[in-house]
């Protein structure tokens, strides 16, 4: 089961979050969406990509930093086994 998280800030955090988020591992799907509700990219995320399948995913999001203001993050996660044991 997943379960889902939306994160609202501004463009010059958005690559520092994504970084974040990334590492924390439970992570199946990240959307970025501008202010106005309107995606700008989604993308999958497995378990075990690495750096050097990340990077021009991050080249990207980097890019929107750029171009973007105010946007939102929705998160996709995992719930792990010690969650589902605790409902």
């Amino acid at each position: 089961m997943t379960t889902k998280e939306t994160f609202i800030l501004h463009g010059e955090n958005l690559v520092k979050k994504i970084k974040e988020l990334i590492a924390e591992g439970n992570i199946r799907k990240i959307t970025i969406a501008h202010k106005d509700g309107k995606e700008i990219m989604s993308f999958p995320l497995t378990f075990g990509v690495v750096g050097i399948v990340l990077a021009p995913v991050l080249a990207a999001v980097g890019a929107v930093a750029a171009l973007v203001g105010e946007c939102s993050i929705t998160v996709e996660r995992e719930e792990t086994k010690e969650e589902k044991e605790s409902v």
